[in-house]
């Protein structure tokens, strides 16, 4: 059996969330024996055997093209979707009715739904990352139940073994709050995100690539009126100065719009700190009762949790959740019986 692991063509360009999947996906699986490769698309010799399996990471206009391909290629794969809508699945309805009906009218016109539609219903299996997508995709996009198995997303180990000592040398900042992501998409939440923690009671600390547009600059000029904030442009995920970044800080926010689930929540997570995060997008079924949930509109609602976050002592149930049900080894093991499954069939 042979893995490949693909997804769109702008990956490394946006050093997000399915970025550190796929290299971690492999990595763990390669730990655990099997042949694992990154899909080339440039590779003119490759040829796929029976045992062979595609493993997609997103579905939608993005990865359609090779979705179709493979399928009349006869090659198998699997995709884990990483969708999400703000639209329950009764409005996704409507729109996919719509939808039919506008290309009836226009041949050749598809919406964003039906072509995540189409790579999940091509698939052997479809994986999301959360309970909650899964059902969205089944009730809203009709995919099929029986086919859709949650696969969790994974964080590493080392994140749970590291002290906040390299960032307080450098920066002198302890017991901080602590934002790490973009700056500047919608979904980052980004302005109500700076309000709130201008607010705080803490020294705050802001880990953020800012975007060259219109709403990265109005990111830029909110955190330049704040006081208490650091902003640190960008730390490499392999850089160890992120990880104690995560230890030295009391509490990490990420109050964003929707997280599926917030990779560097659970990062800091394991690494000690009180968590806030957005409820919407799956977030609960790995926090559980381990975080504070925010309203992402309210920039009080933000405030007031991180305030109830700061004066809450630091424990290990969170750190030890994450340890028995998210650790990259546990997900790879998981993964591996979803291949298993598919070559089966």
């Amino acid at each position: 059996m042979r893995i490949f692991l693909a997804s769109y063509q702008s990956l490394h360009l946006h050093r997000g969330g399915p970025t550190y999947k796929l290299a971690h996906t492999k990595k763990a699986l390669e730990e655990l024996g099997l042949e694992v490769h990154y899909f080339d698309m440039w590779d003119r010799t490759i040829k796929f055997s029976d045992d062979d399996i595609v493993h997609i990471f997103n579905a939608s206009i993005s990865t359609y093209a090779l979705a179709v391909n493979l399928k009349s290629a006869g090659i198998k794969y699997v995709v884990n979707p990483i969708f999400f809508s703000n639209h329950k699945a009764g409005k996704l309805q409507i729109y996919r009715k719509l939808d039919n009906l506008w290309r009836k009218i226009f041949l050749r016109s598809y919406s964003d739904y039906s072509l995540t539609k189409a790579v999940c219903d091509n698939a052997e299996l479809v994986l999301p990352n959360t309970a909650a997508e899964g059902e969205l995709l089944i009730n809203g996009l009709d995919v099929e139940r029986d086919k859709t198995t949650v696969i969790f997303n994974g964080v590493e180990k080392r994140f749970a073994e590291v002290n906040g000592e390299l960032f307080y040398q450098k920066y002198g900042l302890k017991d901080y709050v602590l934002y790490v992501g973009h700056l500047g998409p919608y979904r980052k939440n980004g302005l109500n995100i700076i309000k709130a923690l201008k607010k705080v009671n803490a020294p705050v600390v802001i880990v953020a690539d800012v975007f060259k547009d219109a709403a990265g600059e109005k990111c830029r000029a909110e955190i330049a009126k704040a006081e208490n904030i650091t902003h640190i442009e960008w730390i490499d995920h392999d850089d160890p100065m992120l990880a104690s970044a995560y230890a030295g800080c009391k509490v990490f926010a990420l109050p964003t719009r929707y997280e599926t689930p917030g990779r560097a929540a659970l990062e800091a997570g394991l690494a000690g700190a009180n968590i806030v995060i957005t409820p919407h997008g799956g977030t609960k079924e790995y926090f559980g009762e381990y975080a504070e949930y925010i309203d992402p509109d309210s920039v009080e609602s933000i405030r007031n949790a991180v305030n109830e976050a700061l004066v809450k002592p630091k424990n290990e149930k969170l750190k030890n959740h994450i340890l028995k049900n998210f650790i990259w080894s546990v997900i790879a093991e998981k993964t591996i019986k979803i291949y298993d499954k598919v070559l089966d069939a």
